[in-house]
């Protein structure tokens, strides 16, 4: 089941987004301000955020801008008190997905988190071109340009599958062990970056057309030297 990340300073409708989201069958893990939000983005493998604007230390509005920049398929429904045109219009052109004016019905919120979790997960899709192969989610396989296909080991192309979806961005060592090896993984910083050295061997760039870069402190980024 989806893992929604619930952001807000209020502890009574925290917990109250919390309990309805949970009640639906939803993991929830909740944030008290955009802070301390976007440190559990890199803790935890997050599907969609639920998010208030007005808050402390880090608003909605700052948090929404920044997590884009890194997270930029994440989903995010802003849920606030204000219900001005302005202030949608903010959020959205800061990158929400969808705004949900306080107080809320339960059973919007939920229609509104479906919604958007099925809009994203029919985006993501089952393939995708990265420099100059293709690959193929469900079968594991990897095709040249030439019409040549292998298939990877499991966690190999989850990896590159990833890295490819986050094509240009930054992807945090804490977000690839949660997504490709799982959140119970214990000790595998080492496996990472063994499983990236094989994809560098596997797939030079003058070959593939992209490359796998170290940033150092944060995580690995691919980019792509060909369409």
């Amino acid at each position: 089941m989806n893992t929604i990340l619930v952001v807000d300073d209020d502890a009574n409708i925290r917990e109250l987004e919390c309990a309805i989201l949970g009640g639906a069958g939803y993991t929830t893990v909740a944030a008290v301000d955009g802070r301390d939000a976007f440190s559990k983005l890199g803790e935890s493998a997050v599907d969609l955020v639920v998010l208030d604007v007005m808050m402390p230390k880090m608003d909605g509005y700052e948090f929404c801008s920044l997590a884009k920049r890194y997270y930029e398929e994440l989903p995010i429904l802003m849920l606030t008190a204000k219900g001005q045109t302005i202030d949608k219009v903010t959020g959205l052109n800061l990158g929400a997905d969808d705004y949900l004016a306080k107080p809320f019905d339960a059973d919007e919120l939920l229609a509104r988190v479906r919604a958007l979790l099925r809009r994203y997960q029919k985006a993501a899709g089952a393939e995708l071109h990265v420099g100059r192969l293709r690959l193929i989610k469900d079968r594991y396989q990897v095709i040249a340009a030439d019409g040549d296909a292998g298939e990877l080991p499991h966690k190999e192309f989850d990896l590159l599958f990833l890295l490819a979806s986050l094509a240009g961005k930054t992807v945090p060592r804490s977000r690839l062990l949660d997504e490709v090896w799982g959140l119970d993984h214990e000790g595998t910083d080492r496996t990472l970056d063994v499983h990236v050295n094989r994809l560098r061997a596997r797939f030079p760039e003058a070959e593939s057309g992209f490359r796998i870069v170290t940033v150092r402190g944060l995580g690995y980024l691919l980019e792509q030297s060909c369409g």
